[in-house]
């Protein structure tokens, strides 16, 4: 039997409060570490615990926090590793208005102004059309003249045709023309000015010379100066008539450059006389050529629709506007071309045709005295092409009746250019002292151009 005595209730309330003591520590620390899951980040002071500190909680790295203020440095730094996005650039200057002869042309518009030349009576003068495409988009300024000879009328209904086929809005870049330079020969069917100068001559001019020398200056320094390219507008003269062809000093790249772009309009190489429109421009730095085609005192529609279509190419070529026909055909270039004459006087009576392939010793034409019947044959000195020629007529001796052209390759003429530029650099101030004075050029009587 046994017994329980008084002190075994006692020792066994002791034991129970020693393991409530001992369990209460461990219960508030589950509660702390449940309750840190969810605490503010540590501070600075308060550190993750130290290597030597195995059971401690692993360090936070700062791609893993959340704050604000990481992502902050975080988008900051992305930028800075960024690389600059390019420059765009700048965008084109707008078209600015057109000033010409005292008047504005708006962008987008054809406008027809007037040119007063200083030559007579200011009180009766008569001004002179001019015709202006001004486009809404930047590009060259083209400069068309013709009649500049009174009766030269195949240049006016060009000028005419292209003008008025041009939308301004659609253009890039800048179109002037003059139909009629020489309003008074127009007027009188002549190819002189009234003092019977020949206005060709006097380019570019002297605001104080003569009647002719006037007009000229009027002319280049209120419209031509203004012109990037001229094209001057020319048929043949007395009685002769021109295969349609450019008239181009071929010893210049930038005129070779240009005369490239008309299609395939036959070249012709002819540098120009002192006092000529296209002399005078080139020597201002504006490209210029002569385009001929056909006679004086009659309008030829073959003649007229051939130039029309060169300047058509030649403004698609120019990125001006976008040709209603383009003309890619080989370009025949002339670099030597010599005017054949007749020996006697008499009644001139042609076998050949302009644009004719002759071969030498080919009978060109006849000249017959109608008194005594006697008569002289005109021959071909060389295998050429006619290029120009007369219509039948009455003539005297040494009148030029046949003018023959030897063709050369493109790159004969390139060839020929970069060595004319050459020499003319070589030779500085283009001077040689020692040189033999040069022949004077074989023009015919009253040039065509």
């Amino acid at each position: 039997m046994c017994f329980v005595t008084p002190r075994q209730p006692l020792k066994n309330a002791i034991i129970a409060l020693s393991l409530l003591a001992l369990a209460a520590p461990l219960a508030a620390n589950e509660s702390e570490d449940e309750d840190g899951r969810h605490a503010a980040p540590a501070t600075a002071d308060q550190a993750a615990p130290r290597p030597e500190d195995p059971d401690g909680p692993p360090a936070r790295r700062d791609e893993d926090r959340d704050d604000d203020g990481g992502e902050a440095r975080e988008s900051a730094a992305n930028q800075d590793e960024a690389e600059p996005e390019p420059a765009m650039p700048p965008a084109p200057d707008p078209v600015a208005p057109l000033t010409l002869l005292d008047q504005s042309v708006p962008v987008g518009t054809f406008d027809t102004l007037y040119w007063t030349p200083d030559q007579s009576f200011r009180s009766i003068a008569t001004p002179v059309p001019v015709l202006v495409a001004h486009g809404t988009k930047p590009g060259p300024h083209l400069c068309l003249t013709a009649a500049v000879h009174g009766d030269e009328l195949n240049g006016i209904e060009m000028v005419r045709r292209l003008m008025y086929e041009l939308e301004p809005d659609e253009l890039a870049g800048t179109v002037v023309g003059v139909p009629i330079v020489n309003l008074d020969g127009f007027r009188n069917g002549s190819r002189y000015l009234s003092d019977r100068r020949d206005l060709n001559r006097y380019f570019p001019g002297r605001k104080s010379g003569s009647a002719a020398s006037r007009v000229a200056y009027s002319l280049f320094e209120n419209i031509v100066r203004h012109c990037g390219y001229l094209v001057d507008l020319h048929t043949g003269s007395q009685k002769r008539i021109n295969q349609p062809q450019l008239r181009a000093d071929l010893e210049d790249p930038r005129v070779v450059a240009f005369a490239k772009h008309f299609g395939g309009m036959t070249v012709l190489h002819s540098p120009p006389a002192d006092g000529m429109l296209r002399a005078a421009a080139v020597d201002e730095g504006i490209v210029a050529v002569t385009m001929e085609a056909g006679g004086p005192n009659r309008l030829e529609e073959e003649a007229v629709d051939y130039g029309v279509q060169a300047l058509e190419t030649l403004l698609e070529n120019l990125d001006m506007r976008k040709a209603s026909r383009f003309w890619g055909a080989p370009q025949p270039v002339f670099y030597e071309s010599e005017w054949i004459r007749a020996g006697q006087g008499g009644i001139l009576l042609s076998e050949v045709e302009l644009n004719e392939q002759v071969s030498k010793g080919q009978i060109l034409g006849t000249v017959t005295d109608p008194i005594s019947n006697t008569g002289s044959a005109i021959i071909a000195p060389y295998d050429g092409r006619v290029l120009g020629m007369a219509v039948n007529q009455v003539v005297h001796a040494g009148f030029a009746a046949y003018r023959i052209g030897e063709e050369k390759s493109a790159e004969e003429v390139e060839a020929k250019a970069e060595q004319a530029q050459e020499q003319g650099d070589s030779d500085g101030d283009g001077t040689n002292d020692d040189a033999a004075p040069a022949d004077e050029p074989d023009r015919p009587d009253g040039d065509t151009e």
